[in-house]
């Protein structure tokens, strides 16, 4: 009789920020990970947590995601070349292996950073991407294109990244918690 009035008192815990059903115990939503311990929040605080996908800016996160970007993007595009004569990365070719190398590292970064953290990875390549554009333009012999295939290529691959960095944070999460009843 004691386990039936103790189940009774243990209402699910709605999450202030994304409104997912937790259990009793919970100190943290399982579907976000917010805590619980701010309190109960207003509506609009509410739905401003939901429309926000991003927690806040993290300077540390965006520039991991600058060292990470930068070293894969230098290591393929142009240090590969110099240990594989066969390969050539200039012009064109050049920023069609950037493209999938930022997405990796989107991916990385959405990964193994905590929280939602899918911004910092754009901005990070967006940073790369300038003296990569920069780079391939001055260094284009045969393969030429015009500049602004390269900043468009350039934003192609931004976009990539963002896209990464999102599939990174969900497979952080991993699947969908199931809703406790």
């Amino acid at each position: 009789m004691a386990t039936a009035t103790a189940s009774a008192n243990t209402k699910p815990q709605l999450c202030p920020a994304c409104g997912f059903k937790n259990a009793a115990s919970a100190s943290r939503c399982v579907s976000c990970g917010a805590s619980f311990e701010a309190g109960p929040r207003s509506r609009a605080d509410i739905a401003r947590a939901r429309q926000m996908g991003q927690s806040g800016f993290s300077v540390l996160w965006c520039s991991i995601a600058l060292v990470v970007l930068a070293v894969l993007t230098a290591a393929l595009v142009v240090g590969l070349p110099l240990v594989v004569t066969a390969l050539d990365f200039e012009g064109s070719n050049g920023m069609i292996v950037s493209i999938p190398v930022w997405f990796v590292g989107g991916l990385l970064i959405g990964m193994i950073s905590p929280g939602r953290t899918f911004i910092e990875p754009v901005v990070a390549c967006l940073f790369v991407a300038i003296p990569t554009v920069g780079y391939l333009a001055s260094t284009q012999t045969v393969r030429t294109m015009p500049i602004w295939m390269y900043v468009i290529m350039a934003l192609i691959g931004v976009m990539f990244t963002l896209i990464g960095s999102y599939l990174g944070e969900r497979i952080q999460m991993g699947p969908p918690p199931k809703p406790v009843d």
